[in-house]
C-alpha cells in the first residue's frame, strides 16, 4: 500500500476528517462566542454548559417524548435559546456597563450551576444518542470510508456558520445589531426596541451552542462534562480569530480542527497543546487576533 509523507492514506485521511469533525463545533461554538462579545461585549464562559444542555434536550425528547434527531436539531435551539433569554435579562443586562471580568465571572459560576445540577441528576457517565436512520452507514470513497452521519456534520455547521455570517454582516438585521452596540440611543431614536434586540441576540447566540450540542449527541454521547472538556479550546479559537469577529471565529475554528488532526497524526505528543502553542504565537505577533480589528 502507497503512503502519504510514510503514513498509510486510511490514517491521514481518518485524522483529518476527525479534524473537521472537531473544527465543525470548534467554528460553532466560537461562533455563538463571538456573536455575544461582538453584539453584546459578554465573555459568556457559560456557553460550553449551553452546549451540554442542548445535547440533554435532544436525548430528553428522544427518551421521554419521542421526538427523534430532526425534532431535536429544531426544539433543542429553541429550548435553550429562551434559557439563555431568561439569564440575559435576570442576570447580564446589569453589566453591560462594567467591566468584562464581571461578566466572565457570572457566566463562569452559572457554568457551574448547571454542569453540577445535570450531574446530580444524570451522572457523570455519559448517555448514548443513536444516529437517525437516514444518516447512518457510510461511503467508501476508495481512499477512507466516509460515514454519512460525519459529513453531514461538516456540512450542517458549515452552512449555519456561513447563514450566521451573511445575516450579521450583510443583511439589514445584521446593521441594526451592529448600530445598537455603537450606538443604542440613537438606535432607540429610530424606534427599535434596543434591550430586546440585545435578549434576542444572546438568546441566538447561545441556541448555536444548543444545536451544535445535538449535532455532537451522536458522535461523543451525552454527559454533564462535555461542554467543560471544550469550552478553554473554543475561548483559544475566538483568540485567534479574533475577540468579535464572525468571519475568523468560523475560518479559525475549521482550520484549527484540521492542524490538530495533522498534529495527531505527525507529532500525537503535541495534538493536546498544538492550539495553545498557536494562540500565544498569535498573542504575540497580532494581539487582536488573525482578522481582530486593533483599537
Amino acid at each position: 500500500m502507497s503512503t502519504i509523507f510514510g503514513i498509510p492514506p486510511q490514517a491521514l485521511f481518518g485524522q483529518l476528517l476527525l479534524g473537521l469533525i472537531n473544527g465543525s463545533f470548534y467554528a460553532m461554538l466560537s461562533l455563538g462566542l463571538a456573536v455575544i462579545f461582538g453584539l453584546l461585549n459578554i465573555i459568556n464562559f457559560a456557553h460550553g454548559a449551553l452546549y451540554m444542555m442542548g445535547a440533554f434536550v435532544a436525548w430528553f425528547l428522544l427518551q421521554h417524548l419521542g421526538l427523534g434527531y430532526w425534532w431535536a436539531l429544531l426544539l433543542a435551539p429553541i429550548a435553550v435559546g429562551l434559557v439563555g433569554m431568561v439569564f440575559e435579562r435576570a442576570m447580564l443586562r446589569h453589566l453591560y456597563k462594567l467591566d468584562h471580568l464581571y461578566g466572565l465571572l457570572l457566566t463562569f459560576g452559572l457554568a457551574l450551576i448547571i454542569e453540577g445540577l445535570f450531574r446530580n441528576g444524570f451522572g457523570s457517565s455519559g448517555q448514548p444518542y443513536r444516529i437517525p436512520a437516514e444518516l447512518q452507514g457510510g461511503t467508501n470513497l476508495g481512499f477512507m470510508f466516509l460515514p454519512n452521519y460525519r459529513a453531514w456534520v461538516v456540512v450542517a455547521s458549515l452552512v449555519v456558520c456561513l447563514a450566521t455570517w451573511f445575516m450579521i454582516e450583510r443583511t439589514r438585521l445584521g446593521a441594526y445589531l451592529r448600530a445598537a452596540t455603537e450606538n443604542p440611543a440613537l438606535v432607540q431614536a429610530f424606534g427599535i426596541n434596543v434591550p430586546r434586540m440585545i435578549t434576542l441576540t444572546y438568546g441566538f447566540g447561545v441556541a448555536l451552542a444548543a444545536f451544535a450540542g445535538v449535532l455532537a449527541a451522536p458522535i461523543y454521547q451525552v454527559n454533564p462534562l462535555m461542554g467543560s472538556n471544550l469550552i478553554i479550546v473554543v475561548f483559544a479559537v475566538v483568540v485567534i480569530g479574533g475577540m468579535g469577529s464572525i468571519m475568523g471565529s468560523i475560518v479559525t475554528g475549521f482550520a484549527l480542527g484540521i492542524v490538530e488532526g495533522l498534529t495527531k497524526v505527525f507529532y500525537p505528543e503535541a495534538s493536546n497543546t498544538v492550539i495553545f502553542v498557536i494562540m500565544a504565537t498569535v498573542l504575540l505577533i497580532k494581539p487582536a487576533g488573525l482578522f481582530g480589528r486593533s483599537n
